[in-house]
């Protein structure tokens, strides 16, 4: 049984709450697949079978073979051995380029510029557009001289899904390869790793990170296409040499029934359709008793409705702290973010939300709200009456009159 507390959740682009069949599988997997997977006997075979598999369910999630599915702790690490192992592998005696943008997760923004600072890559940062998307008209700095391109499928604070099919055609056409961030869109949309937008074997390499599909944390994967040069980051014999060390079994066979929950469920776009019309709800409804209050990111404009994923709005309110609002909110029964939870522990306003001109009286004031397939009307609407109240008692408290033009 999984224990549900009494809180309108709506942190999901933060972590999910494992499902009870996922529950299930990490605890046979503590309790009866415990041996080590890489011994001979009886035991340790019993715990290889099992991930392989859970390896067969992520790599059947994402479109790929079993054997293209390296085993890692998570998004972060999967990140890391992709960027640091591809561009080691195309170094060829020259400081390779890495392409990437302003607004990707901390994990690839900060180690880019690290790998910048310590002159182990160049870095090439592609426009964006005024709703945090890739700008198509810049994509003339993918070239041959390239090493990698390193792009999000879908931004973690505002949803903004970006361009991957045109991204990817550019790559293909100076034979460059095209990394993906796939932690916020794989377990939410139909992913297929061999056809994007029309563009054929259009992913080379894409990260995934279980617990943010409603499976355990410290485990994800990163998918290499067969023929992708990578040295490993980790030493070992693990994972055909790609990735050292004892595989989290329990982990590993938990994300694996993850996977398949979520096979079922990317299938289905009526219930998608159904989450997306509550965060459409709940964004009227604050805008509306809210209205200086804005929709950061694609939004109110032809076409944007599928630029961004269907459970996530980020919000800003002009003159306001955000962690004054998240405070408040989370004393009375809803938990969200002021964007990454990597960072939240920060005042300053997000460096993603400010790199595609977000001006700072609302970057200051953004929350990000990101629901599940398990959010309910009725707790939308208690949300909405609690936000409005908040931000009222947060104002008052300030003295903000919460300007648009500030």
């Amino acid at each position: 049984m999984v224990v549900r507390f009494a809180v309108i959740y709506l942190d999901n682009n933060a972590t999910t709450q494992p499902s009870a069949l996922v529950v299930a599988a990490v605890a046979r997997g503590l309790q009866e697949l415990w041996q080590n997977p890489s011994s001979i006997h009886r035991g340790g075979q019993a715990a290889r079978q099992a991930v392989e598999l859970a390896r067969a369910s992520c790599a059947r999630l994402v479109g790929g073979k079993p054997r293209e599915i390296v085993l890692t702790s998570g998004g972060t690490e999967a990140i890391d051995l992709g960027i640091r192992g591809v561009l080691a592998a195309r170094r060829g005696g020259v400081v390779p380029t890495l392409v990437t943008s302003k607004v990707e997760h901390a994990a690839i923004r900060d180690l880019a510029e690290e790998l910048e600072r310590t002159k182990q890559a160049s870095v090439k940062w592609l426009k964006l557009t005024s709703d945090g998307r890739i700008d198509l008209g810049g994509l003339d700095v993918i070239d041959a001289s390239c090493g990698l391109v390193a792009v999000q499928w879908a931004n973690n604070e505002t949803g903004a899904i970006q361009p991957i099919g045109a991204i990817a055609k550019r790559c293909k056409e100076v034979g460059v390869p095209l990394l993906v961030d796939g932690t916020q869109w794989v377990g939410k949309l139909p992913t297929d790793v061999n056809s994007v937008d029309g563009v054929s074997e259009a992913i080379d390499l894409l990260v995934v990170s279980a617990h943010k599909f409603h499976g355990p944390k410290g485990v994800g994967f990163l998918w290499a296409r067969q023929g992708v040069r990578m040295r490993p980051v980790l030493l070992g014999t693990q994972e055909l040499g790609r990735r050292g060390g004892t595989e989290n079994v329990a982990g590993i066979v938990g994300m694996g029934a993850a996977c398949e929950e979520a096979i079922g469920f990317v299938s289905d776009a009526a219930e998608r359709e159904r989450v997306r019309e509550l965060r459409d709800l709940f964004e009227r409804a604050v805008l509306e008793a809210v209205p200086d209050a804005r929709v950061n990111g694609p939004t109110g404009r032809e076409g944007a409705r599928d630029e961004r994923l269907w459970n996530t709005t980020n919000i800003g309110f002009p003159g306001l702290e955000a962690e004054a609002l998240l405070l408040l909110l989370s004393e009375r029964g809803v938990a969200a973010s002021a964007g990454a939870a990597c960072s939240s522990g920060s005042l300053d306003p997000s460096p993603v939300l400010l790199a595609f001109g977000v001006r700072e009286a609302y970057a200051h004031g953004s929350l990000r709200f990101s629901l599940s397939k398990w959010t309910t009307r009725a707790e939308m609407e208690e949300a909405v009456r609690i936000l409005v109240e908040c931000v009222g008692r947060v104002r008052r408290s300030s003295g903000s009159v919460g300007r648009s033009d500030q």
